[in-house]
């Protein structure tokens, strides 16, 4: 059972929601991204997002492409990115870690050096968001293979016609973007999320995360109440951006995991 199944199955038998966290790996320099991650299960995250830096990040918004951009700046590459999550595995063996980003950098590395880098370094799973579920055998499958989990996202175009094929080689959990269009962009509806939600639920016994949009410790326990998760990205890499230091943001993060657990 891998830990992000595990992760699921605790939080599950404590009648919790899970909370999952991402920040940019690097962002604004190694240091200070090792110590934010480092301090983010005890501020309450479940699940790390650990985002890959990268020069054409389509489907974020401002925070998230000025975060990736300062990442770049000091030096982020893939391999560094690994170098950070296997840093924090020295201190940390439980907390489930996802890479999230884009193929490109992967592509480059080659999947199969990837993949065993990325396993040796303590990632548990992937986001990868512009491979579709029509290219599973370039990195889906191979990471299956490998003992990655592969985190399919879903949105609300996606219909219940596609649904299928969205979940065929998904596994962990599904990622449920409660928005069309980039991160940060709108606020999310918990009244919009939970049909949507409960509609998926009947196809899969994945849990379902949502993110996109939820910016407040309310916001985040008004949609862990309709799913199994929520997940916070570009509020905490702003307030990162804005300057503020790794303990204040870690009190920011640590706000939203009791919003996410209290539902």
């Amino acid at each position: 059972m891998t830990r992000i199944e595990n992760t699921f199955k605790r939080l599950q038998a404590e009648g919790k929601r899970a909370f999952v966290a991402y920040v940019m790996a690097g962002d604004p320099d190694y240091d200070t991204s090792l110590e934010l991650v480092r301090g983010m299960p005890a501020a309450g995250v479940d699940v790390i997002e650990l985002g890959l830096p990268f020069t054409d990040p389509m489907a974020d918004g401002p925070a998230i492409q000025l975060a990736a951009s300062r990442a770049l700046d000091a030096g982020m590459t893939l391999r560094r990115t690994l170098d950070l999550a296997r840093a924090f595995r020295q201190g940390d063996d439980t907390t489930p870690i996802v890479l999230m980003g884009y193929y490109n950098p992967i592509y480059s590395m080659g999947v199969e050096t990837f993949l065993r880098e990325a396993k040796s370094a303590g990632i548990d799973g992937l986001i990868v968001v512009d491979l579709p579920p029509e290219e599973d055998d370039e990195l889906c499958l191979p990471a299956r293979d490998a003992g990655l989990d592969f985190i399919r996202l879903a949105t609300p175009t996606t219909d219940d016609r596609r649904l299928p094929k969205v979940l065929e080689n998904s596994s962990g959990f599904l990622y449920y973007v409660s928005i069309t269009g980039i991160t940060g962009a709108a606020a999310a509806s918990a009244a919009d999320v939970a049909p949507e939600v409960a509609r998926i639920k009947r196809s899969t016994d994945l849990p379902v995360c949502v993110g996109f949009g939820i910016r407040t410790a309310q916001s985040a326990r008004e949609i862990a109440g309709v799913a199994d998760g929520a997940v916070v990205g570009s509020a905490i890499v702003a307030e990162l951006a804005a300057g503020k230091s790794v303990a204040e943001v870690l009190d920011f993060v640590r706000g939203l995991a009791e919003g996410a657990h209290t539902a």
